[in-house]
């Protein structure tokens, strides 16, 4: 376990708990079992691991213990295959996009050939789907995901949205007793049935909108109600050997990398291992004429650069260009290079950004896993060059005096928005409308600018406390930042023009 914990700490993650079922059964506080629902439990120990919220290919068990492996050099980062398709009718998904355009617009699909699944490899192929579910996808809202056994249906496939009570079908939820519900009798018992209070959550998503989203076959069953539940006919078995798998999501850019992630943790149980069969994505409109359409799974794999002397200043290393190059291998950044044509900082590092790093979006990221790699117990500790002390501010310190101050006096202070509508920063006030730092994408009419006065926040404050009593007069102030609009002092492209004033 020591060495394990080790292990985890030299690779970025950390060990947060060693426990088992029975243990967890018996320290919990909100799940109350008898003696022989405790013995009945497991004792397999079980490894909690505490893993960054953007790396999406540690969420199961094959995507960490893979990365161990390649960190520890026992085999190579997998390459992934894309195969010619194998079934035309089987890759083609048709969208019908004036229907789906209003709930969820876009979708992504792959097919897994040849799988084979035990009980340990499903439970982690539900798993990881849960994890991403909560992770990435955003309880749903951004992408969902629906996998099938592609042998119990036929394409090609249809993603439509039609009127909940023309939707007729056997949720996996009701396999066993195989009832059938339509759209809007399933929303309605998902939300009061106990044994689906897991479901519960996600009906608010669709429930009052006109249309809801289905996944059809060629003759008209349906696979799935996205983001709610799969139907029950194409439900994933350990005898499951073609996985059909589609992602409905509000986000295309999250849905790629949902379904990258997904085809490369469990492509590897595939006949041809790290291989996956492509699907056409085709968008038709009202007259069944193709509009767009593109090929999924991506699997992209790209290329990033960082200065060698950024990567050690940023570490506090020093280490040549080709071993640096070497060192990518263990993060899974290989095949790396030093360019032939150097920076204006010396040797530039390329490195490869395989599908499942989709966090790995700056120099600094590259400059991070670098050091994993380098390994954070060899980095030389080093005293600072310069000796300084921190002290405060003097604008703080003096705002701080005021604060101490003024309150004294009997006044309340009040910390108020930073943000509030054109109306309250001028015109309320009787001024005229000057410029302002502007949202360009405000969530409600109260957040259009960025205030250049105090004076909304006080009489809002006001506003809302006129039921106190004002025998004692009502005394409140603010010291606090405003925003002014500044292109004199751009001294960056990285500067909006703004700047913050305390006056």
């Amino acid at each position: 376990d020591e060495e394990f914990d080790e292990l985890c700490f030299e690779f970025g993650v950390e060990l947060d708990e060693i426990t088992s079922e029975r243990e967890e059964a018996t320290k919990s506080s909100t799940v109350k079992l008898n003696k022989q629902q405790i013995a009945a439990l497991s004792e397999e120990v079980i490894y909690k691991i505490d893993v960054p919220a953007n790396r999406y290919d540690l969420l199961c068990i094959e995507g960490i213990s893979r990365s161990l492996r390649v960190f520890l050099g026992e085999m190579d980062a997998p390459t992934y295959e894309i195969l010619k398709a194998t079934d035309e009718k089987s890759s083609t998904m048709t969208v019908i996009q004036s229907s789906t355009a209003t709930i969820r617009p876009f979708v992504v699909c792959a097919i897994l050939r040849d799988v084979t699944f035990d009980t340990a490899r499903y439970k982690s192929f539900i798993e990881l789907q849960d994890q991403l579910h909560r992770n990435l996808c955003r309880q749903r809202t951004l992408v969902a995901i629906g996998t099938h056994d592609l042998d119990s249906v036929k394409g090609p496939f249809v993603y439509d949205a039609r009127a909940p009570k023309d939707i007729k079908f056997v949720p996996l939820t009701h396999t066993d007793e195989e009832r059938e519900f339509n759209g809007a009798s399933l929303m309605e018992h998902y939300e009061t049935d106990a044994s689906c209070k897991h479901l519960k959550p996600y009906v608010p998503i669709i429930k009052d909108s006109p249309l809801y989203p289905v996944v059809l076959d060629s003759e008209e069953t349906i696979l799935s109600l996205p983001p709610i539940i799969n139907g029950s006919k194409s439900r994933i078995t350990l005898n499951t050997k073609s996985v059909f798998i589609e992602c409905t999501a509000t986000d295309l850019t999250k849905a790629n990398i949902v379904l990258d992630t997904v085809v490369a943790m469990f492509s590897e149980y595939a006949a041809t291992p790290f291989s996956v069969e492509p699907v056409t994505v085709s968008y038709v409109n009202d007259a069944n004429k193709v509009v767009k359409s593109y090929v999924t799974p991506q699997m992209y794999t790209r290329k990033e650069t960082a200065s060698v002397k950024f990567v050690n200043s940023l570490i506090g290393i020093d280490v040549d260009p080709e071993p640096m190059a070497q060192l990518c291998n263990k993060i899974q950044l290989g095949p790396a290079r030093i360019l032939p044509e150097a920076g204006e900082d010396g040797p530039i590092l390329e490195v490869t950004v395989p599908p499942t790093r989709s966090d790995i979006l700056h120099a600094v990221d590259i400059a991070e896993d670098i050091g994993i790699s380098y390994g954070y117990n060899n980095i030389v500790k080093t005293v600072p060059q310069t000796c300084t002390v921190g002290g405060e501010q003097p604008l703080n310190q003096l705002g701080d005096l005021l604060r101490e101050e003024i309150g004294r006096a009997g006044y309340v202070e009040v910390l108020t928005h930073g943000l509030c509508s054109i109306n309250d920063n001028f015109t309320a006030l009787g001024r005229p409308i000057t410029e302002a730092v502007s949202l360009s994408n405000p969530a409600n009419v109260e957040y259009q600018v960025v205030r250049t006065t105090l004076l909304p926040g006080l009489l809002k404050t006001l506003q809302h406390n006129k039921s106190m009593s004002f025998t004692g007069g009502f005394k409140l102030f603010e010291i606090s930042d405003v925003v002014l609009p500044d292109k004199e002092h751009v001294v960056t492209e990285t500067v909006v023009g703004a700047k913050n004033a305390r006056r």
